[in-house]
């Protein structure tokens, strides 16, 4: 396999040549990080949309990815930082557990899906259901995101610096939702709320981690979240379940 490791290796960065090695090889090889090599950081060379790039990681190293992924990169991480020099196919960092995965361009649907932890930075647009059931992630778009993001977000935080798309947070449950730009309209049970203290050094902190903290003002943004009457049912409220 392309991808045999060296002692010599260690201590530099490791490139790996999507050209000459699949993308299963590839994977094999940092699945065996911490087993089979202590390598801490690698470049993923001529990945061209290839789909589940870096998927399954379970160990504290970095990769850089050196151009545009297809769906589901980055999916399932734990501990690794992940730098994407490109644009993001559905699904980034999807089920993400912990770690760090930045997407230097845009990314497709469904970034940082069903994510628990870690945090997920965008530096273009992200598209439809940016966040659906979001459970613990810190997701940040510097650019915009599509319709219906944040659906059925559970817990974490979505911090957007441009616009929203409909149906923003549509059944919302404890997720902390901050846009800069305009909301083109609010998913059922969410609603604007109230930027306290608390929770403007909350969103200072994201912004910090995203590297624009003193970029952008947290008083320019406002903050949504559940209006908490879908918890339970009620009659009256049928027609928006």
């Amino acid at each position: 396999m392309s991808a045999t490791i060296h002692d010599s290796d260690v201590a530099a960065p490791h490139a790996i040549d999507l050209e000459t090695e699949t993308v299963r090889g590839l994977n094999a090889v940092l699945h065996g990080i911490g087993r089979e090599t202590n390598q801490g950081y690698w470049r993923v060379l001529n990945p061209r949309g290839r789909h589940a790039i870096a998927v399954g990681l379970a160990a504290p190293i970095q990769i850089d990815i050196d151009g545009h992924v297809g769906y589901y990169c980055a999916g399932m991480n734990q501990q690794a930082h992940v730098v994407i020099h490109g644009n993001a196919g559905v699904g980034v960092a999807e089920n993400m557990m912990s770690g760090f995965v930045h997407v230097k361009g845009d990314a497709s649907q469904a970034a940082g899906a069903t994510a628990h932890g870690g945090t997920l930075v965008i530096d273009g647009n992200a598209g439809a259901r940016c966040g659906i059931s979001m459970k613990g992630v810190d997701i940040i778009v510097k650019g915009s995101i599509g319709h219906m993001s944040a659906f059925m977000a559970q817990a974490g935080a979505l911090t957007v610096l441009g616009d929203a798309g409909e149906a923003l947070g549509d059944s919302i449950y404890e997720a902390h939702l901050y846009v800069r730009g305009a909301v083109a309209s609010l998913g059922a049970d969410c609603v604007v709320k109230v930027m306290r203290d608390e929770h403007k050094a909350e969103l200072f902190e994201k912004l910090k981690r995203a590297g624009v903290d003193g970029q952008v003002d947290v008083s320019d943004f406002k903050r949504y979240g559940s209006a908490r009457t879908l918890y339970h049912f009620h009659i009256d409220n049928a027609s928006s379940y």
